[in-house]
């Protein structure tokens, strides 16, 4: 049994309920909060309801990752939801922080607080039979300040379950929600709404991302689906929320790993999994950053101890495609199998390690242990890319930045254009500032004068235009 196979409890005193507080409400023209319906705008008519007689979502959205924090009150969940039991876990979730459910939301005691100061100041939304559309952390933030009502817009009476999800999700992406849902939730979402049928271009609309943004974000969703998979040891095994706070590593995972496979597919499956590997141990964005597919080769391989050694893989012949006997497709690399190994073991590390896992005392250190020796090896790795990056930058740097400013004369050629069109041009301001770039050029030329053997067609060009001809 699901929440959508029944109606909540006192389904039919709320809807008696309901049906008389929205006509005493349409008799006063009281308030409304508009909402999108069924592909259109609907202006619902606001009401006073018991905040004790409301059943929290159990499909909402907000809480789709935390859900898996406990199996087994999840499961009780999905089979009664509107259980007492059901219904205290959903109120732990939506109090609790996304990214550590044993911690209060702060943004929750700041609602509360809110709450208490100034009261309510945007209506919830409910359907006919009390289910709250929106508004469900208001609701458990009333109860718990001893408040007995909330003000709701109420939903049509042949409100369907696809209305109800429709409803919450189209409130969410307004930009005048106080509370986003979390990454992983968000990639939840968006999943949820291809498997319903709507094109890619349609949601990345909806969620306004672009679609090369919203291929990005569910190549990570993939990823990270993967990596709960590969984390299992018996009935143990990663949660959705231990990927929440790795938002931005994860994109970038995306962007570098799409460049990379563009022209070399097993230098970007190295570049994943060491990647991976060192968002497993902690480290920060600017960290994971200097991390390339010459990663695990180059600085981990040999400082691997015993422990974290994998087997030695012989190079790849080829794959075989089942019932095409003379079509082969290129296998991944010894190095790439070899740092996907490494990764297999620190997800499993980590999710044995993870406080309420159930492993043994045994299970638990040996996890730590390999956590402990894996960071030690990274630590030193990514100190010695590190250096290695500074080297890389140095010698870019100045031709980077060459680069960059003519970029910003590129710009400045159109607003001048546009300026001098306009008469607004500042003539005087022009004139001083092309004379200290003509000094700045002066001095580069003098130095690249000094350090060039050979000047190539730019620096000649440089030299020629930047002589002082005073």
């Amino acid at each position: 049994m699901t929440a959508q196979d029944t109606i909540p409890p006192h389904g039919d005193e709320v809807r008696t309920m309901v049906k008389a507080r929205l006509a005493a409400a349409q008799a006063e023209s009281g308030a409304k909060v508009t909402v999108t319906w069924r592909n259109s705008q609907k202006h619902l008519d606001v009401i006073s309801m018991p905040v004790n007689l409301l059943r929290l979502n159990p499909e909402t959205h907000r809480i789709r990752a935390q859900r898996s924090v406990d199996p087994v009150r999840d499961q009780q969940l999905t089979a009664n939801p509107w259980s007492p039991a059901s219904q205290d876990y959903l109120r732990f979730l939506l109090s609790s922080k996304p990214s550590n459910p044993d911690q209060v939301d702060p943004d929750f005691v700041t609602l509360q607080e809110e709450l208490k100061d100034s009261g309510q100041r945007e209506p919830g939304i409910i359907s006919p039979d009390g289910i709250l559309v929106d508004g469900n952390t208001r609701c458990i933030a009333l109860r718990e300040l001893g408040l007995q009502e909330i003000l709701v817009g109420v939903l049509p009476g042949d409100t369907t379950w696809q209305d109800i999800n429709s409803v919450e999700l189209g409130l969410q992406l307004r930009k005048d929600k106080r509370r986003d849902y979390t990454y992983i939730n968000r990639l939840i979402a968006i999943e949820e709404q291809l498997k319903n049928g709507r094109r890619p271009d349609q949601v990345a609309h909806d969620f306004n991302i672009k679609l090369k943004t919203l291929q990005g974000d569910r190549w990570v969703y993939a990823v990270v689906q993967e990596a709960i998979e590969r984390s299992a040891d018996g009935d143990v095994r990663l949660r959705l929320i231990d990927f929440e706070e790795h938002q931005e590593k994860l994109r970038e995972l995306w962007r570098d790993f799409d460049k990379a496979h563009g022209t070399d597919p097993d230098a970007a499956e190295r570049l994943k999994e060491s990647r991976l590997q060192a968002i497993l141990l902690g480290h920060a964005k600017t960290t994971v950053r200097l991390i390339e597919p010459d990663f695990h080769d180059r600085y981990v391989v040999s400082r691997l101890p015993a422990d974290l050694q994998t087997q030695k893989h012989p190079e790849p012949d080829g794959i075989a495609i089942p019932g095409l006997d003379d079509v082969v497709v290129d296998d991944i690399s010894s190095t790439a199998k070899a740092a996907k190994a490494l990764t297999d073991k620190l997800l499993r590390a980590k999710a044995v390690s993870a406080p309420g896992a159930g492993a043994s005392v045994a299970q638990t250190k040996a996890a730590e242990e390999t956590i402990r020796q894996a960071v030690e090896v990274f630590e030193v790795a990514t100190h010695l890319a590190g250096k290695n990056d500074q080297l890389k930058k140095r010698k870019i740097a100045v031709p980077q930045r060459i680069s960059d400013a003519a970029e910003d004369i590129q710009q400045c050629v159109a607003e001048y254009a546009q300026a001098k069109a306009q008469r607004a041009l500042d003539e005087d301001a022009l004139d001083d500032a092309l004379i200290e770039l003509r000094a700045q050029m002066q001095r580069l030329a003098k130095l690249a004068a000094r350090s060039s053997n050979t000047a190539g067609d730019g620096v000649a060009w440089l030299l020629d235009i930047a002589q002082d001809r005073a």
